[in-house]
């Protein structure tokens, strides 16, 4: 390859359909005789259908059928689990029995000829049923937290305990994290239409080859006769990753009814249904020699999940290889409620944890009296002491020198509550970030086509990082073809598979079987070129030949060579096709420990009397690998900044403990940060090669962006107060109680 469009910070393709309308999203792929669906709640939080009278719904104008347990089919719900599924339990069942597990499980479905109708008539069906209390606080007295059958507990190593003991300086706190709702700009839709046994979904979906065998297992069919179509996300964050019930459901009303189907959720159904992330309760005790080395380090944490399934995360996975210490050790546990199961959202695990662990070394920083960032400095590990195993790159101390540079750290004076703007209160806070450089298989075609441009497929999605430009930019490369002569296509799962559009692992995945599939699709065309008798490179051998720009020509020879049109068209016009799948080095990655690193600066702003708080400047620097495209990855990482910063002062989600409902399940009282939230922020990458992780030197962006955003918010707002706040979303409130 080349260098002539990777590193470009090359403006999204796909942006003039998206601000014009021409991008279709889920719910805009209406069918010709359309009905809509609306789905009915169940209003307790735990307990069982007495009754539910469909007669006088189904007489309302429009209502073409009212489903509902008693009347649904008998699904098949073969067993299915992606690696995206929980690893226990068993997904939910829907209207296969009376049983109420949650608030707002989907108990009926009412389909009607228009929208209007089919709310009206989902308000107007009563279903009657015998309530229980449910238990939703997983820090209630009574909780029982256990150990997951698909328990990630990282390896401690030492006697973590002793050494704590021993430890001439200490700190032990615990840190309690609110559930989170992903609130994407695109509500979860789908559209179903069945033509005999082949089912059609055009549904918002992160992982379309999943969906399709999820409901191909669901509904007793071969993977085959199930078709998914998303070419756009309007924003998911992890909440699309699984197929959640309303798909199903769907597909259910369109073939009881024998006509397609749309049905998208409601703002407030999408607190219900598709998962969440999860309450966490963390422990992290740090024990240091008094010139900053670290002797012992715990961090035990618990966390939320469905009484029907084990949901599980990396909460725990960067405390062993973040700091040097001899003696940790870790302990994870999950807490069954009666509510929906929790899922991924934006930096899965990585983020909660790190927040803890990333607070807890700054508690330690001024127990010390010691700058925070000295304080990693010291601990700076050689290698993975978790596995001991060498990074295979590892750029956190260059963050922090380029970070510190960028924010002007060097002015800050160290004392709370010793930095002022007039009147407010200034506090500047920093955080480390990690997560890991992921690769999983994942498939690709490349077609040479006779007017000299080039289409290219994976079962990708695009939930907004800008996925159609920068594999376009890396097949362009490959090829040595401009940008705008090669054509990627994603989000349909008769498409070559590829892993789901999350942990930030699409660049590195996909890339890489692009990349595959490029080379496969040229020496296909030397193959073509050589047995061509016209062809001025008739009978030349493949180690003679060179691709320069796009063309074959002999090696060495400066001429103009044939170009990829020449060599279709010679050859009777028929497309040279090449599909390969790529994965990762299984030697590197048993070698070496793989992850991105960041660094994240950030100033607030404190008013003493009414303790409102401001982020007024943040600034990330990050090691990820190879950059595609750096203006496309600074958005990214904006948007990362952001929803850190709802993390740390805004996002909750309150349950009602009498019956788990959602109370604050609306974007009045759900808040999230809007634009007069957000003032400065700033993306840098420092200049990183990491030859392990895979050809591309790709590690993976999206996800570390938040990661760090959070904890760095938490410590500056404690430089500027002086009050250590140890819940989160940090509220008003919270600073008032300390006042």
């Amino acid at each position: 390859m080349n260098d002539m469009v990777i590193g470009k910070p090359l403006p999204r393709i796909e942006g003039r359909a998206k601000v014009t309308g021409a991008a279709h999203y889920a719910a805009e792929f209406n069918q010709p005789g359309q009905l809509h669906a609306v789905i009915v709640g169940s209003t307790v939080g735990l307990g069982r259908v007495r009754h539910i009278d469909t007669a006088p719904v189904e007489r309302m104008p429009g209502v073409v059928a009212v489903i509902t347990h008693l009347n649904a089919p008998k699904l098949a719900y073969n067993p299915h689990k992606s690696g995206i599924d929980p690893g226990g339990g068993e997904r939910l069942h829907v209207l296969q029995d009376a049983e109420v597990r949650f608030y707002g499980q989907p108990l009926a479905i009412v389909v009607a000829d228009t929208l209007d109708h089919a709310e009206r008539a989902a308000a107007a069906l009563r279903i009657d049923c015998e309530g229980r209390t449910p238990a939703v606080d997983s820090a209630a007295p009574g909780a029982q937290a256990i150990n997951p059958d698909a328990g990630r507990e990282p390896g401690g190593r030492g006697d973590a305990d002793a050494a704590l003991a021993a430890a001439a300086v200490k700190v032990d706190v615990v840190y309690d994290m609110a559930r989170e709702n992903h609130n994407p700009m695109e509500p979860h839709a789908t559209v179903a239409a069945w033509a005999g046994d082949r089912l059609t979904l055009w549904s918002k979906s992160q992982f379309v080859v999943n969906e399709q065998a999820e409901i191909a297992a669901v509904f007793g069919l071969p993977a085959g006769n199930v078709q998914v179509i998303c070419p756009f996300i309007g924003g998911a964050f992890g909440t699309s990753l699984r197929t959640w019930p309303h798909v199903t459901l769907a597909a259910i009303a369109a073939r009881q009814v024998g006509r397609p189907v749309k049905l998208v959720l409601t703002r407030r159904q999408m607190f219900y249904t598709t998962g969440h992330r999860p309450r966490t309760v963390q422990r992290v005790a740090l024990g240091a020699t008094r010139d900053g080395r670290l002797t012992s380090l715990i961090h035990e944490g618990s966390a939320e999940t469905s009484r029907y399934e084990q949901y599980v995360e990396a909460l725990l996975s960067a405390t062993g290889f973040m700091v040097a210490c001899p003696n940790v050790r870790t302990g994870y546990r999950i807490v069954p409620l009666d509510t929906a199961t929790p899922t991924y959202m934006r930096g899965p695990g990585e983020a909660t944890g790190m927040t803890a662990l990333e607070c807890a070394l700054d508690e330690l920083a001024y127990a010390l009296r010691l700058d925070p960032i000295e304080l990693r400095r010291r601990n700076e590990p050689d290698i993975d002491e978790g596995d001991n195993r060498p990074f295979s790159s590892r750029s956190l101390m260059a963050c922090y020198d380029e970070g510190a540079r960028r924010f002007g750290w060097s002015r800050r004076t160290p004392e709370p509550r010793s930095m002022r703007d007039g009147r407010l209160q200034i506090g500047w806070g920093v955080a480390s970030a990690t997560y890991p450089a992921l690769q999983n298989p994942a498939s690709a075609r490349v077609r040479l086509l006779a007017d000299g441009t080039a289409e290219v497929e994976a079962a990708a999605s695009d939930m907004g990082p800008g996925t159609y430009t920068s594999m376009t930019q890396i097949a362009a490369e490959s090829l040595g073809l401009p940008m705008e002569r090669v054509r990627f296509r994603l989000g349909r799962s008769d498409y070559p598979p590829a892993p789901p559009h999350g942990g930030s692992m699409t660049m590195a995945s996909v890339g890489s079987a692009i990349v595959a599939a490029c080379k496969s699709a040229q020496a296909e065309a030397v193959r073509r070129a050589a047995a061509d008798p016209r062809s001025p490179l008739s009978g030349t051998a493949a180690d003679a030949v060179e691709w320069h720009q796009g063309q074959l020509r002999r090696r060495g020879d400066t001429a103009p060579g044939v170009s990829y049109g020449d060599i279709v068209s010679g050859s009777g016009g028929s497309p040279v096709e090449a599909m390969e799948r790529a994965v990762r080095d299984p030697d590197a990655a048993q070698r070496y420990s793989m992850h991105s690193f960041g660094a994240v600066f950030v100033e607030v702003a404190v008013d003493p009397d009414v303790k409102t708080m401001q982020v007024r400047r943040g600034l990330g620097v990050y090691g990820a690998g190879r950059i595609v495209n750096p203006r496309l990855a600074a958005s990214q990482c904006v948007g990362g900044m952001v929803g850190g910063i709802g993390m740390a002062l805004m996002e909750q989600t309150v349950l009602d403990p009498r019956d788990g409902r959602p109370v604050n399940a609306h974007m009045a009282d759900y808040l999230v940060p809007v634009n007069l939230d957000i003032a400065s922020l700033e993306a840098h990458f420092v200049q990183e090669h990491d030859p392990h992780v895979n050809a591309l030197g790709i590690k993976g962006l999206g996800e570390i962006a938040l990661v760090g955003m959070a904890p760095a918010v938490a410590n500056a707002i404690y430089h500027a107060t002086g009050t250590r706040v140890r819940n989160f979303p940090i509220r008003i409130e919270h600073l008032l109680e300390e006042a």
